[in-house]
């Protein structure tokens, strides 16, 4: 097996049972190992892959925030009300206790799956579908006769002139 190091002028050197070679390439182009690693001028092994998904969570927007802290709240308030615990009612959900803590601390990143499994143990699974129903609002009566489209196509930005 061949192991990278660095020489003083930072030129790669391959040890192979106690000999030293010298080769003349630059670090940052040598392989080695035979599973063609590529190592970095540090001599470390580098990633070419780039991160999937985001790396930097971004902020949610302060409304959001709110809501998240009232949810949360109001979970708590309920499992209270009812009285469980978290690990008791984690057991009624089917989930972690873990799971109902970022629920009542507001984190964002638990599912929604999860959250109706938490509703439905606390006997509330009705209400999350009811308050979201399109047609229990003012504009949702109002268009209650209208026939929704099959697809909702972008409006133009330009003025209609046809």
């Amino acid at each position: 097996m061949i192991f990278p190091t660095l020489s003083p002028d930072r030129r790669a050197c391959a040890r192979l049972s106690g000999l030293t070679v010298k080769i003349d390439i630059p670090v940052n182009v040598c392989y080695s190992d035979g599973s063609m690693q590529h190592y970095g001028e540090d001599g470390e092994p580098a990633n070419r892959k780039a991160p999937r998904g985001r790396t930097k969570k971004r902020p949610s927007p302060l409304q959001v925030k709110r809501a998240l802290e009232t949810i949360s709240s109001s979970l708590e308030a309920w499992r209270k009300l009812r009285g469980l615990t978290q690990a008791q009612l984690a057991s009624r959900a089917g989930l972690n206790r873990d799971t109902i803590v970022r629920l009542e601390k507001g984190d964002g990143g638990v599912s929604l799956e999860n959250l109706l499994l938490v509703l439905r143990a606390l006997g509330l699974q009705d209400l999350l579908p009811k308050a979201l129903d399109p047609y229990e609002s003012d504009i949702g009566r109002l268009r209650a006769d209208e026939q929704l489209p099959q697809r909702v196509r972008p409006r133009s930005l330009k003025g209609s002139d046809a």
